[in-house]
């Protein structure tokens, strides 16, 4: 007996249809995962800082190192000039900016370009 292609002899469901339903479900669970679990990418609470806290490659990393950071900090005035840095620029830029200028402060013996010591005590701060 000779069937046309896409034809069951069972009658039961194609199996272009079974490996679809489970391409989808595939699809469906890798979206769940990388919504709602840190397996693949780190999600924080939002906060008013984002737009400079995004560009730290790993943020609970920077903010272990900006607590260890001494003296006063104002987070709305550090965020601000932050923001004046960082407009128009990536980080790679300003953190090239700040060694060609010399700025750069000291955090429990790590000598860092200044933006990313300002980056890691805000992050350590929200």
């Amino acid at each position: 007996m000779t069937f046309l292609k896409g034809q069951n002899p069972q009658g039961g469901p194609a199996r272009r249809t079974i490996i679809g339903g489970m391409a989808a479900a595939g699809t469906a669970l890798a979206a769940g995962l990388y919504r709602f679990t840190d397996l693949f990418v780190k999600h924080y609470p939002p906060t008013p800082y984002d737009d400079l806290l995004d560009q730290l490659t790993d943020r609970e990393q920077a903010a272990r190192l900006g607590a260890k950071a001494s003296g006063g900090f104002d987070a709305s005035g550090q965020a601000a000039r932050l923001r004046a840095g960082l407009a128009g620029h990536s980080l790679a830029d300003a953190v090239n900016a700040d060694i060609a200028a010399g700025r750069m402060a000291e955090i429990d013996g790590w000598v860092l370009p200044q933006t990313v010591a300002w980056l890691s005590e805000l992050a350590a701060k929200v």
